[in-house]
């Protein structure tokens, strides 16, 4: 056989696809959870024509699809997003437990979405160092929910007289999880603030997530807690703003396609969905929608 006639080294995504006799999308997938051989030279993927035809004699074309991710909404609580999938009738599930571990279910495909606000300090950025590390090349988006008034919970007694994290000292404070986002940018404002964290009276028991944190203030049960603008006005307490942070959702894009989360996109396109952020404060809705990040 000819040079010229020579089969080529390498196949491309859509040759293939159409060898498997499947959608590229399927190709794609499959590259980005490791269930086929390739290579990623220059953003972009071959297939070593010897290794693919290897993988098929060998059966693993005949491998059951990746299943679809589980419908729910992990990672980091928002009173908005919370209150936006029940009110929508999206039909997603909940199970908020802190950025971090939204990244680890989205990555074991335990979650169709996950929402994240983890502060990034070498990029004075937020999510997407983390979004790619944690996920790699997984068929992921990023993008934008909404910027979040960040600071303080405080009880009545302390409204006025903290006026810094630094006068966190010696108080009784609650704790969120280590996988919550809140937490994480808390022990960082500590110790911008020269504050070691055997000078902060922690409570033992953690809120995992913003309700309960606020909720902990609210009883008397702690003096103060990191949480958001929104569940001080909510609860009535005193709030001491520390930041203004970027809440993303990192969503499957197999899952972006699906009705529950279409249904999710098409109610916060609603006035009703304005309103709500409004009403609960400390929400700018401005680059609301925005993609930060498509995976290749």
């Amino acid at each position: 056989m000819s040079a010229e006639t020579a089969p080529p080294t390498y196949l491309t995504t859509r040759e293939v696809a159409e060898l498997l006799r499947v959608k590229e999308r399927k190709v794609y997938d499959l590259a980005a959870s490791g269930g086929i051989p390739c290579r990623k030279v220059t953003g972009k993927l071959l297939f070593p024509r010897d290794e693919i035809e290897a993988w098929l004699a060998a059966g693993a074309g005949e491998a059951a699809p990746q299943s679809r991710p589980a419908n729910i909404a992990a990672g980091s609580h928002d009173p908005l997003l919370d209150w936006a999938v029940r009110e929508s009738g999206s039909g997603l599930a909940t199970f908020f437990d802190g950025s971090l571990d939204g990244l680890t279910r989205l990555q074991a495909g335990e979650a169709a979405l996950a929402g994240l606000h983890v502060y990034e300090p070498e990029r004075q950025d937020w999510n997407l160092a983390h979004v790619r590390e944690a996920l790699g090349a997984a068929p992921v988006v990023l993008v934008e929910w909404a910027r979040r008034q960040q600071g303080l919970l405080l009880g009545k007694a302390l409204d006025g007289k903290i006026a810094s994290v630094a006068d966190l000292a010696g108080r009784r404070v609650v704790r969120r999880q280590a996988s919550a986002g809140a937490g994480l940018l808390l022990d960082h404002l500590l110790a911008e603030a020269g504050l070691g964290a055997g000078q902060v009276d922690f409570l033992e028991e953690v809120a995992r997530t913003e309700t309960e944190a606020a909720a902990a203030v609210a009883s008397g049960q702690a003096e103060a807690a990191p949480g958001l603008k929104a569940m001080a006005r909510q609860f009535g307490l005193g709030f001491l703003p520390t930041v203004e942070e970027r809440f993303d959702l990192v969503v499957d894009r197999r899952a972006w396609f699906e009705p529950p989360f279409q249904r999710l996109l098409a109610f916060c396109a609603s006035a009703a969905f304005t309103a709500k952020a409004a009403e609960l404060g400390g929400y700018d809705l401005s680059g609301h929608g925005r993609v930060i990040w498509n995976a290749p």
